[in-house]
């Protein structure tokens, strides 16, 4: 007898399944594509975004200094505590500019109190603990490698000698980064090093050895490393060359500002 039943064709079901299959890998790819879209997205506002913002608020931290030196007014000439002790610059105030003539004539960030990441997200922020331009000790500042300004994306291409330039309201201070072997320096400091984020020991007022009493007048920078990284941290160590610059015999700076 012939069977009346709808035979199904014995290819159906491994079209379904091949079917299937390419819904799913269809379904991955686009899933990836969005993901990759949104990284892109992320990314963009992480460096284009957050850099556009840091400049505006630049623009308005550099106005209210100017302003505030003008009037005679200088963050850093704050008087004493009654006990003698120095007074302490308010977290957040911006105080300085640091200048470094090998990223351009135009390179120019005011420096603020304090390292926090509210701090860092508008410009170099100085560590409060360490020493204040040109002091005995080591004046050290952190600031963002990539996004919120970059003011430190180029740090690694700094070498021996390069000049970093630190503006205050009467005074030009001139350090230079050290030379990267060690037994060339007498604290035993070199220019550039890659530490762990841990290594506090880099922006003690004698880099790498906090029980020393300094004797020099250093100046470190600390960033992330490498770029688009938070694994590491690239450090500069400079010292302050010669004596410091008063700007009435220097308006328009330094001989340092234009590769002298």
């Amino acid at each position: 007898m012939t069977d009346p039943g709808i035979r199904r064709p014995r290819h159906a079901r491994p079209v379904r399944r091949a079917g299937l299959a390419r819904t799913a890998v269809r379904g991955l790819g686009q899933t990836l594509i969005t993901l990759g879209v949104i990284v892109l997205l992320f990314v963009g506002y992480e460096i284009w975004v957050t850099d556009q913002i840091n400049e505006g608020r630049q623009s308005e931290l550099t106005q209210d200094l100017r302003q505030r030196w003008d009037t005679g007014d200088d963050p850093l000439g704050a008087p004493d505590r009654p006990d003698g002790s120095a007074a302490e610059l308010p977290l957040g105030e911006g105080f300085a500019f640091i200048r470094i003539p090998r990223f351009g004539p135009d390179y120019v960030r005011v420096i603020l109190e304090g390292t926090d990441e509210d701090k860092l997200t508008e410009g170099p922020g100085h560590y409060p603990d360490s020493a204040l331009p040109g002091e005995v000790g080591n004046f050290a500042m952190a600031g963002h490698r990539v996004g919120k300004g970059s003011p430190f994306l180029n740090l690694d291409q700094l070498g021996p000698g390069d000049a970093i330039i630190i503006e205050t309201r009467d005074t030009w201070f001139v350090y230079r980064m050290l030379r990267n072997e060690a037994r060339a320096d007498p604290d035993g400091v070199v220019g550039q090093q890659i530490v762990d984020p841990g290594a506090v020991e880099v922006v003690e007022p004698v880099p790498g050895q906090p029980e020393a009493t300094p004797t020099r007048s250093l100046l470190t920078l600390t960033t992330c490393h490498p770029k688009f990284s938070a694994a590491q941290r690239l450090i500069v160590h400079a010292e302050l060359d010669g004596a410091p610059l008063p700007k009435s015999d220097y308006p328009d700076g330094p001989p340092a500002l234009t590769g002298g």
